[in-house]
């Protein structure tokens, strides 16, 4: 079988019978294990509502250029791991890789710098990297970030930290900390990197490095090689030539962390993955991970709007990982979200009672009640097996006997305790059963 392809020609499809999987560094989450998927996802977003965060959707695919203004083309995450592409109207398009860059897109497409302010927006989603796959580092990863734009304010630097501080401890994550620095402003990065790339070109570095001294010098400090890490070692810091300002700024954001009881560790090397970052920058980090340690990280962004044709605006946020905060409970042998599908199950013994239960099953779950039943003319023996495996609660049993007295049964699932109920009070009684477990 063929199918046209973009640009001409065919794409030639095998039709026999295969076995497909999905493509390497892809995850599948599917149950029970999607429900810690989506109960750390919701966790994350959970603490940024209660902050006042709306939810922005944001496409998949965007202009490769917003990228690669946006991120920094001397970074990894467009020199190397971008998945880029053309479309069939042979625009260069790509999937996102991260967030931020799409967020201020779309703040100032929409207008939002125009209104109150800051604009505070959260996210989550799949975001695509062309990566070595390994465990917690996959080509599709998965996140959760918040962009809050418009004020320059320590005071907002603390509260975006806070928020995703307490969306890990929401999760009962206990064994990561938080690592932070500044970067400094455009009072003080300038003579900064003079002095760093006086440094660095003094160094016996690789072609490619000394290239990336040149583009942006903080790079090469990022540089993961053990050879370059040796090198790099007495390289001037950044948190050592602040200016006052930045300076004075730093201070406030950890005198807002002390007074919020966010604790946190000073790293004067840390040099994050993105080139917008400004200022406050931070990491969370969980030993537990071994070498990937990083669960979520970002930080201030002061000239990135402008860099994109908006305004001259100031921003702040994060990306906290989905998939590395699930490694990181795993490592610390906690789970998260609830690993039952429902919460009562239906066993009908005939036809009759099949039909009965359908709508008792539809009344319950308008009351908010999961249920499920045992399709398929299933006996007793596999029904109930199918009962316990659903992890609920309670089964509600129904028989021809039970239709004629207007009564089902309810079994306790864990005690196997079982009593008859009528019909007619099957909303309330189920309600009062389960709240009583609670």
């Amino acid at each position: 079988m063929d199918l046209p392809r973009p640009g001409g020609g065919n794409w030639s499809i095998v039709t026999k019978t295969s076995s497909f999987t999905a493509p390497k560094g892809i995850p599948d989450y599917v149950p029970p294990a999607s429900a810690e998927f989506v109960a750390v996802r919701d966790g994350l977003v959970r603490a940024a509502r209660l902050a006042g965060y709306g939810h922005v959707e944001l496409p998949v695919f965007e202009d490769t250029a917003l990228f690669a203004r946006g991120v920094g083309e001397s970074t990894d995450v467009v020199t190397k791991e971008m998945y880029t592409f053309a479309d069939r109207g042979e625009r260069s398009v790509t999937l996102r890789p991260e967030g931020t860059a799409g967020v201020m897109r779309a703040v100032i497409e929409h207008g939002l710098d125009r209104g109150q302010l800051p604009v505070k927006l959260c996210y989550s989603g799949p975001f695509f990297r062309y990566e070595r796959p390994q465990a917690g580092r996959y080509r599709q990863l998965q996140q959760v970030g918040v962009e809050a734009i418009g004020v320059d304010d320590p005071a907002l630097d603390a509260e975006v930290i806070a928020v995703a501080d307490a969306g890990f401890r929401s999760l009962g994550l206990e064994g990561f900390r938080l690592e932070i620095t500044s970067l400094g402003d455009e009072t003080c990065r300038p003579q900064y990197r003079e002095l760093l790339q006086e440094f660095l070109f003094a160094l016996p570095l690789d072609e490619d490095t000394r290239r990336r001294a040149e583009i942006n010098p903080l790079r090469v400090l990022d540089d993961k090689r053990k050879e370059v890490r040796a090198l790099t070692a007495g390289a001037p810091l950044m948190l050592d030539h602040l200016s006052d300002s930045a300076k004075a700024h730093f201070e406030q954001v950890l005198g807002h962390l002390d007074a919020l009881g966010v604790p946190y560790v000073i790293n004067p090397r840390m040099v994050r993955g993105l080139d917008y970052y400004t200022k406050t920058t931070f990491e969370f980090v969980h030993d537990g991970l071994g070498a990937q340690s990083g669960i979520g990280g970002g930080g201030r962004y002061d000239g990135l709007m402008a860099e994109l044709g908006g305004q001259p605006l100031s921003g702040i946020g994060f990306g906290l990982g989905v998939d590395r905060t699930m490694l990181a409970l795993q490592a610390e042998g906690k789970a998260a979200g609830e690993p039952a599908r429902v919460d009562v199950f239906g066993v009908p013994l005939g036809e009759a009672a099949m039909a009965r239960l359908v709508v008792l099953a539809a009344e319950l779950r308008a009351a908010g009640i999961r249920v499920d039943l045992a399709y398929g003319g299933r006996g007793v023996k596999g029904a109930m097996k199918a009962a316990d495996r659903s992890g609920a609660a309670f089964a509600l049993v129904l028989g021809d006997r039970d239709l004629a007295d207007e009564q089902v049964g309810l079994k306790d699932l864990g005690s196997g305790d079982q009593r008859q109920i009528p019909l007619a009070e099957v909303v309330a009684q189920v309600s009062a059963a389960l709240a009583g477990q609670r």
